[in-house]
């Protein structure tokens, strides 16, 4: 008789998991009273851990890069059409003081064995005529990608159902009421609510779901990050417009759209690209992003029973194929050791067995 396992949380991190663990053999049921529902819904789908790369922050580069390399495969193994929506990434500078950070990362990375490339405006505009023709200087990471949130969600549950999982709408309080041999915990910004040792903030992000219209500039082909009176912000493609994002607030369980949020977002957006104003504003929506407290997830043993995938911030998609193969291996009673950074054994060496 396969061994038990209950994965509670049905956001990418969950369905991942428990896609991957009922064909490694185990019986699984996930739990979420509104599968996809989460922070994946309103996800922007960058995979950009190079170009988001910055000094001192190592583990942070090389766990993205790592799960980055997997991405391909793990797209490929998924049930209907492709779920990528963009193959690159361009990092703009508006002012002398982010072109300087640019070539800071561009430096720091290639030292980590990552090629970047430092772009002038004459390339910029060659690549992405719809830019602004202020931009200083870019960085362009050829191997980045960007997927569509929405199709990746329906592939894993539709990868789920198919291998097997069974799913409760059931919202879990008490892990111990649990009778499976094994639990995940990817419960995303609820983990601490039901661990309250794991250190998991939520964090609010907005986004922006634009639509192309007929006679609107043609939205750019990578995705395009830059930095707006010290505000991120990026505009991601998707088959018939761009997810612009993303705003971030500490406001606990908050996931209303503000009207300030969404002005930042489109005025910030529309110094990268003017012609932005064309298009169609289609929705508004929050999520509330699982924030560990030093930007690493938790991946890991709690106890004999409990491993929690959780904390994964801004890179849940990302970070999601490193994920599924990590805890994969600690079912196993093994370890990744590429995911070692991730233990969260790094915040307590008290553990309940």
């Amino acid at each position: 008789m396969p061994k038990s396992l209950s994965v509670v949380g049905g956001g990418v991190i969950g369905l991942a998991v428990a896609a991957r663990s009922a064909r490694d053999g185990w019986s699984v049921r996930l739990h979420d009273p509104s599968v996809g529902t989460g922070a994946s819904w309103v996800a922007g789908g960058m995979l950009a851990p190079l170009s988001e790369g910055w000094p001192g922050e190592h583990e942070l580069l090389e766990l993205g890069a790592h799960s980055l390399a997997r991405w391909p495969e793990f797209a490929r193994a998924l049930p209907g059409p492709s779920v990528f929506s963009a193959t690159g990434s361009l990092t703009v500078a508006l002012d002398a003081a982010d072109a300087t950070d640019l070539r800071t990362i561009a430096d720091w990375v290639g030292k980590q064995g990552h090629d970047l490339e430092i772009l002038g405006r004459a390339q910029i505009r060659e690549l992405e005529p719809s830019l602004a023709q202020n931009i200083r200087l870019g960085l362009l990471a050829p191997t980045e990608l960007a997927i569509d949130n929405r199709m990746l969600l329906e592939a894993l549950h539709t990868a789920a159902v198919s291998a097997g999982v069974e799913f409760s709408t059931d919202t879990v309080t008490d892990l111990d009421a649990l009778t499976t041999d094994r639990i995940v915990l990817a419960a995303g910004a609820q983990t601490s609510a039901l661990l309250a040792d794991v250190p998991v903030r939520a964090v609010k992000g907005e986004i922006l779901r634009l639509r192309r219209r007929p006679s609107a500039t043609p939205a750019p082909t990578r995705t395009i990050r830059g930095s707006v009176h010290g505000r991120a912000i990026y505009l991601v493609p998707r088959g018939d417009g761009l997810v612009l994002g993303a705003t971030q607030y500490e406001s606990g369980q908050d996931t209303q759209v503000t009207v300030a949020g969404v002005r930042d977002l489109i005025a910030d957006a529309e110094r990268l690209m003017p012609g932005l104003g064309e298009y169609e504003l289609h929705e508004c929506a929050a999520g509330l992003r699982p924030m560990s407290p030093d930007g690493l997830p938790l991946i890991g043993k709690i106890s004999d029973r409990v491993i929690v995938a959780s904390g994964h911030g801004r890179n849940g998609i990302l970070l999601m194929p490193i994920t599924a193969d990590a805890v994969a291996a600690l079912l196993e009673d093994d370890a990744l050791i590429e995911a070692k950074a991730a233990d969260p054994a790094r915040f307590t060496t008290d553990r309940k067995q």
